[in-house]
């Protein structure tokens, strides 16, 4: 019962539990709930990347993890997100059971008490806006490196305790779709493919970008090239990521007075280092999680049939 395809797997594919590769972390699920054909967990764990704090994330597992191991869809969520707001809105858990992938879902900075902000609190730094990071000035540095969290804490936690298989893909939205085309681009190895939704491409050209890389990086602009898309695609030599971005050409943040996100430049950067990409302008769509959900299930089904060739 629970198989995804027609009939369940052969014996020989069965998962038999084995010792993690290291000890297993204390983890707390916070809460569980049946969805589509598979359990959605909220797991808490303390952190030590973030400063020794009690940090969630959410984790789908199709009802197919009983039988064999699946490979992982890693979804960075953007400014003032959870780990809860992609779970609850994008529609994404039918298409993680139909192409048989686990989905986990980081929350987007450290939270608690001690946690660092600056006063008076804004939405994008700070708690909410981690831009999957590694802070290096005094204040931040401690609590606030989400990409070391992402590559690796938060993988090697999942694989030791949750039986998935060892191959990844990671997507985003905006802040979050940042986050996702930085971090595979400094990793090829570690991902398979990539995709963005309304990213935040060049992070250093726009004012979401610098107020963030200022206050977490400090002053100097070469520090901040980085984590930003468009310079690490323009130098990239690594192998085909798969990039696939969709953008919608009514996002609010792209047709306003200041354009945040930045995709030309990108397209361009890509086009000038002839690394492939698939950018997709969808008319009609704004920035919000309505238009997530309509082309989730594209970019789970690419992640898909990329991860399970290489299985």
């Amino acid at each position: 019962a629970g198989y995804i395809g027609a009939r369940p797997p052969p014996e020989a594919d069965w998962v038999v539990p084995s010792a993690p590769r290291s000890a297993p972390m204390a983890l707390t699920v916070k809460s569980a709930w049946r969805a589509a054909q598979g359990v959605l967990r909220r797991v808490q764990h303390t952190s030590s990347s973030l400063g020794g704090t009690a940090t969630t994330f959410a984790i789908y597992q199709p009802d197919v993890c009983a039988y064999r191991k699946l490979p992982v869809v890693y979804w960075l969520s953007g400014l003032t997100c959870t780990d809860e707001n992609f779970s609850q809105k994008a529609g994404a858990l039918q298409a993680a059971c139909d192409n048989g992938v686990v989905l986990v879902m980081p929350d987007t900075s450290p939270r608690g008490e001690g946690v660092p902000d600056e006063e008076p609190k804004v939405y994008d730094f700070g708690i909410g806006a981690g831009f999957y990071v590694n802070a290096t000035t005094d204040k931040y540095k401690k609590h606030y490196n989400m990409y070391d969290y992402v590559v690796k804490e938060l993988p090697d936690l999942v694989e030791s305790n949750f039986g998935v298989a060892s191959l990844r893909s990671v997507s985003g939205h905006s802040m979050g779709g940042h986050g996702a085309l930085t971090i595979a681009l400094k990793n090829p190895d570690r991902y398979t493919s990539v995709s963005a939704f309304s990213p935040i491409c060049n992070p250093t050209k726009v004012p979401w970008g610098t107020k963030a890389l200022g206050l977490y990086l400090g002053d100097d602009r070469e520090a901040w090239k980085q984590y930003d898309a468009c310079e690490l695609i323009a130098s990239y030599k690594g192998r085909d990521l798969h990039i696939l971005c969709d953008q919608g050409a009514e996002d609010n943040f792209l047709v306003g007075e200041v354009d945040q996100l930045q995709p030309l430049a990108f397209m361009k950067a890509a086009q000038e280092a002839k690394v492939p990409v698939t950018f997709r302008m969808q008319a009609g769509f704004d920035h919000s999680y309505f238009f997530i959900a309509t082309f989730i299930a594209e970019h789970i089904a690419h992640h898909a049939r990329l991860l399970h060739a290489r299985m």
